[in-house]
């Protein structure tokens, strides 16, 4: 359907492309299109409305121009507006069902609270509902409409927080956070092997050959281990920023621009890049940190529980000592020890903490000591002159 509507928006004259001229073009398809008369009649209103929104996002410059989704690079998904028609019943504990349309009684994990049965009301109840297939199988995404209670200011102290790569969060007050592996030794090896498996049949594929069942199979079953890492990774996020979020009132984090911290240094033919697989490296492990997400996850957290997020500068961070707040050069002198080189301090410690408690100094202190260089920018309006007695 997504595919389709975009084919039908690029051929359309731009005084065409509205969205009661979509939707008149999406009816007249469900009727001519076998296959799209099966689709409800909801779901295919809700891939309208996703279309255009995505080219509100294209507009307003948050995002890019909606493209054709790939089969195999795209999450299958379906949406099911009509939370009226669910009648979900928990059967048990762990499990409970939902009447889907076209589809009948679904059995479903029952992995969070929902206002159904006594629980239900005029203020609390289902609106929707959203199924996305992905490597691990089928999912249902419930929407609600709730009233929840302004919470109270929380009472806990602030914290600074630093992440890193070896140790991923190491608050001020000396508390680290990390883990293992996401993948244990023998689902490494096997992911491995499968990853050997599917090279060596994408060598028997001539070009312009469509690619085999067993590749396909092979494909499905490297994805199944790499989205089951993924959804350890997240379970650990959503874990530690919850302990958190209750623990503290104020989280300071850096203001960290990652997109330039993964950029590749491979350079250009006239100027290569030095260190380029150990810099590519350094990439991957950031980008399995996954910053962004726990900032985000502890943004909404924070404020759910009273608190508030606040985001700092991040220059100097971890070059800068936290007890005499100067940097020395040579202080910083290994990924986990800090030796602050100022003879009238002589402070020594771990690295990380140093930073974490860095970072929460700098919100104590309203940023006046931060250097220009690392300070915002802030656009300031043209000064007018007092006009003149006359």
């Amino acid at each position: 359907m997504w595919n389709l509507l975009h084919a039908w928006w690029q051929m359309m004259p731009k005084a065409k492309r509205t969205l009661a001229d979509a939707d008149a073009a999406i009816r007249q398809a469900r009727k001519d299109i076998d296959f799209l008369a099966l689709l409800p009649a909801q779901a295919a209103q809700a891939v309208l409305k996703a279309y255009v929104q995505a080219w509100k996002n294209c507009w307003e410059g948050r995002a890019g121009a909606p493209e054709f989704k790939s089969r195999f690079r795209s999450a299958m998904s379906l949406d099911a507006p009509q939370g009226r028609d669910f009648h979900v019943r928990r059967v048990h504990r762990r499990w409970g069902q939902v009447n889907l349309p076209k589809i009948g009684r679904v059995r479903f994990r029952w992995t969070k609270g929902l206002p159904v049965g006594k629980a239900a009301g005029s203020e609390s109840r289902l609106t929707g509902a959203r199924l996305v297939r992905d490597a691990v199988g089928w999912h249902i995404a419930f929407r609600l409409t709730t009233v929840e209670a302004e919470p109270e200011p929380h009472p806990g102290p602030g914290v600074g927080i630093d992440v890193g790569v070896t140790v991923p969060l190491t608050l001020s007050d000396g508390t680290t956070f990390t883990h293992g592996e996401w993948l244990t030794e023998k689902e490494k090896n096997k992911l491995l092997l499968l990853e050997q498996r599917a090279a060596r049949r994408k060598t028997h594929r001539k070009p312009g050959e469509h690619s085999s069942r067993r590749l396909h199979r092979t494909f499905d079953q490297i994805a199944k281990l790499r989205a089951k890492a993924k959804r350890r990774a997240n379970d650990w996020q959503h874990q530690t920023t919850t302990a958190i979020a209750r623990a503290y009132g104020t989280v300071v984090v850096e203001a960290l621009a990652i997109k330039n911290m993964v950029k590749s240094a491979k350079g250009t033919i006239d100027a290569p890049g030095k260190n380029v697989a150990q810099k590519a490296g350094l990439n991957r492990s950031i980008a399995a940190e996954a910053w962004g997400r726990t900032v985000a996850m502890l943004t909404y957290k924070t404020a759910r529980n009273g608190g508030k997020l606040v985001m700092v500068p991040a220059p100097g961070t971890s070059q800068r000592c936290s007890v005499c707040g100067q940097t020395t050069p040579g202080s910083r002198e290994s990924q986990a020890t800090f030796v602050c080189k100022n003879p009238d301090c002589g402070w020594f410690g771990n690295a990380d903490h140093n930073g974490a408690r860095n970072v929460l100094h700098l919100y104590r202190i309203g940023r006046v000591v931060i250097p220009a260089a690392g300070r915002a920018v802030v656009r300031r309006a043209r000064r007018v002159k007092p006009p003149t007695a006359r």
